[in-house]
């Protein structure tokens, strides 16, 4: 590959997020485009949204369960970073255009609050659960600046991990006092339910993820850091968004969020 052009898809990513357009999948126009690669793609669209002031405060890891690699026919896990700006409060409304929203998917999830540093390789579920301070329930708005979300894993990763933005519910709960695998989430959109999950749905445990992401970008030299917000993956097919539509989500002992969407 032509070291120029992992800058260059990043600028075009980056220009496709602010001006909520798609583009063709870079996996489509450079066949031999590796997950590597992607992830350089990814750093050079984090560094383009830091000089405009966003900051880092968690990461993300994504298509973690089978009903979402199922339905985006990804068979391998992304990551991604989560920014200041990304993160909406409880029971507000996302703008399409404020938030910069094109083809905004809703994912229900558990969001790890982190109170101490980890860093892969060799995390284990274990000490994740050991680093957390609290974790709590979570819609992550999925978005793809790729085309008609036609993705491969290279597309993804490159593009942040087709991260929107994210709310995190309001009450947080100790992971030691709940076993996180058998927690029961259920969503409703407009009223009606629209999907529901078990912890275990995302590769067995939560934390069980969370762990994998650290051991990932362990391997990249990216440390885990306390304080920051980890998402754990959706326990549920993703569900398309538009402007009037309202989501809530519960999750067993662990409580609820909810975020509506406007245009």
């Amino acid at each position: 590959m032509d070291h120029t052009l992992i800058p260059s898809l990043g600028d075009e990513l980056f220009h496709a997020l602010r001006e909520r357009r798609t583009v063709a999948p870079l996996s489509t126009r450079h066949p031999g485009l590796t997950v590597d690669q992607a992830y350089g793609i990814s750093l050079h669209l984090l560094k383009r949204r830091e000089a405009e002031g966003e900051r880092v405060i968690g990461k993300k890891i994504g298509v973690t369960s089978k009903p979402v690699q199922d339905m985006l026919d990804v068979r391998q896990p992304d990551f991604g970073f989560l920014t200041d700006r990304m993160q909406i409060d409880d029971g507000s409304a996302i703008g399409f255009a404020r938030h910069g929203m094109i083809q905004p998917r809703a994912e229900g999830e558990i969001a790890f609050m982190l109170k101490s540093d980890l860093q892969g390789p060799g995390v284990t579920r274990e000490q994740v659960l050991a680093a957390t301070a609290w974790v709590a329930p979570c819609f992550e708005i999925v978005d793809s600046r790729i085309a008609d979300w036609k993705i491969r894993i290279q597309d993804t990763v490159a593009d942040n991990a087709s991260c929107g933005v994210f709310v995190i519910g309001a009450q947080h709960t100790d992971p030691a006092t709940l076993d996180l695998a058998a927690v029961q989430m259920q969503m409703w959109k407009n009223g009606e339910p629209c999907g529901s999950g078990v912890g275990a749905a995302v590769q067995g445990h939560p934390a069980e993820a969370v762990a994998w992401l650290a051991n990932t970008l362990g391997a990249y030299g990216i440390p885990f850091k306390a304080g920051e917000i980890i998402l754990s993956g959706s326990l549920a097919p993703l569900v398309p968004a538009a402007p009037g539509d309202q989501f809530r989500m519960e999750v067993e002992d662990l409580g609820g969020c909810s975020v509506r969407f406007e245009a």
